[in-house]
């Protein structure tokens, strides 16, 4: 992978203080998705056009790939937390590592696929938050424009 390639800039932006904790406030109560945002955002550092066909495009193949794959291994991670602790603690925590592992693989997995999918570099990229704010859109929902606006300086 080259020094721009999305997935070593995902970890680099999501490993940034404060990020992280609003990326999954963003996932888990506006149901945005992390993957396509921090896709929407390296778009826009590596000046590549992110015209309303590309993030449209993009949310399709997130939300395909989210349903199919991630969303599952997510319940299934978050489940085997919560639920009854029936057997020796040691397994329990291997299985829920492992699942949760697989779910970590699941998101690079779509991270790859959104970069393949990626117009090319060179054209007229936006700046981050407006990047964010019609990916949110494209996306579904109503962006929280705050939170938004709060990961594009942070991000």
């Amino acid at each position: 992978m080259t020094a721009e390639a999305l997935w070593p800039y995902a970890l680099e932006a999501y490993g940034r203080p404060g990020v992280e904790p609003l990326l999954l406030a963003l996932q888990d109560d506006h149901e945005q998705c992390v993957a396509y945002l921090l896709w929407s955002l390296w778009m826009a550092a590596s000046g590549r056009d992110a015209d309303d066909a590309a993030l449209r495009s993009g949310a399709a193949l997130a939300r395909a790939w989210q349903d199919a794959a991630i969303a599952p291994l997510r319940r299934l991670r978050r489940d085997l937390k919560t639920v009854a602790k029936p057997g020796p603690k040691p397994a329990r925590e291997r299985l829920r590592d492992g699942v949760k592992k697989l779910e970590l693989d699941a998101e690079r997995m779509l991270l790859q696929m959104l970069e393949e999918a990626s117009p090319t570099s060179g054209g007229a990229s936006l700046p981050p938050l407006e990047s964010l704010m019609r990916a949110a859109r494209a996306w579904g929902g109503d962006p929280p424009a705050a939170k938004l606006a709060r990961l594009a300086v942070l991000a």
